[in-house]
């Protein structure tokens, strides 16, 4: 018999509900974006991202169900993302959930927002063989993770500062772009030149898989100041390609130098930076280049949506890994914790 989940995302500021068959048969994925009502502040706004959580969650369910033909009899769970996030943003999709779990008398899933991530790349190769190295990059976080089978997860190397998506948000914002600012930057860099204006790239110590983006930051705001003050005109385009590529440098050659130490069947990207085409591109190449086969999910399930969610908590489902309907919001929770 097949089994039916329905997933909830509110971490941030995506109201989204979906519908998935056996963990990978997405019959719906419904997303309400909020990116328009957020863009006129420069960034989400975590009381006005909530409220709009509370006004959206009901219909954007009740789209998820007719969108995939069922109902809520036809549910045997429901998986809902408790963290990390807003505190705010993440209670209203517990809460839902808890409703929803509570009067069908179905498991509630607790997923983690970051394992539900790396399940994206399940969603397109259902059958991966382990171990796999995944690479979890987003406005949050930038995670580099090692996963011998599933639910068994350990971290390698996470950032020490700015997450690679935050950097990207606030390379932006000095440049004079919108929000968000990742993609704002990719449309900008495809402009420029990433050889003519070169930005440092910080692999800290040796043989540490870390991350560490606050320079790289720094010193585009400071080439930018110092170009001003000088009355030297600024090429923004070959500023935004410069700083791209030498965040994607850094990303592909810290994942490449861990494959080699610990030799994974697959290399998987994750996270709402996956969906920047130069990353995926130069990840893929490289790791074909390295002997390694690598999976990156599309655009739509890099960023936030409920599929990649119940997705996860079908592999959580098989396990019994339910949670009790006490279940509360952890906005700080870790990858490898829950």
């Amino acid at each position: 018999m097949s089994v039916i989940l329905l997933g909830v995302e509110t971490s941030c500021d995506e109201t989204s509900a979906a519908v998935v068959e056996d963990g990978v048969i997405v019959r719906s994925n419904i997303i309400a974006s909020q990116v328009d009502l957020h863009r006129k502040f420069g960034g989400v706004v975590p009381e006005i991202a909530s409220r709009r959580h509370l006004e959206g969650i009901n219909p954007v369910l009740q789209e998820a169900l007719a969108e995939a033909g069922v109902t809520f009899r036809d549910l045997h769970g429901v998986a809902v993302t408790y963290g990390p996030g807003l505190a705010g943003a993440l209670l209203v999709g517990l809460m839902a959930a808890k409703t929803v779990a509570f009067a069908l008398d179905i498991p509630l899933i607790g997923v983690n927002h970051l394992e539900a991530h790396i399940h994206a790349n399940f969603l397109i190769e259902p059958n991966l063989s382990f171990p796999v190295l995944c690479l979890v990059v987003s406005g949050g976080h930038t995670d580099l993770v090692f996963i011998s089978r599933l639910g068994d997860y350990r971290l390698l190397g996470r950032t020490r500062d700015d997450a690679a998506g935050e950097a990207f948000d606030k390379v932006a914002r000095v440049l004079g772009l919108g929000y968000p600012g990742g993609p704002q930057v990719e449309r900008l860099a495809r402009d420029g030149n990433p050889e003519h204006l070169f930005f440092p790239r910080a692999y800290l110590e040796e043989n540490t898989h870390d991350f560490s983006f606050s320079g790289l930051k720094t010193a585009v705001i400071n080439y930018l100041e110092k170009s001003r003050r000088e009355g030297r005109e600024v090429n923004l385009a070959d500023v935004a390609a410069g700083f791209q590529q030498a965040v994607v440098d850094v990303l592909v050659d810290k994942v490449l130098a861990a494959a080699e130490v610990h030799r994974p069947a697959r290399i998987l990207l994750a996270g709402g930076v996956a969906a920047n085409r130069t990353l995926a591109k130069a990840l893929k190449e490289r790791a074909a280049a390295a002997g390694f086969a690598g999976t990156v999910p599309p655009p739509a399930f890099c960023t936030d949506n409920a599929a990649m969610v119940a997705c996860a908590g079908y592999y959580r489902y098989l396990r019994g890994g339910f949670s009790p309907l006490t279940l509360n919001a952890a906005p700080g929770l870790g990858m490898g914790c829950g």
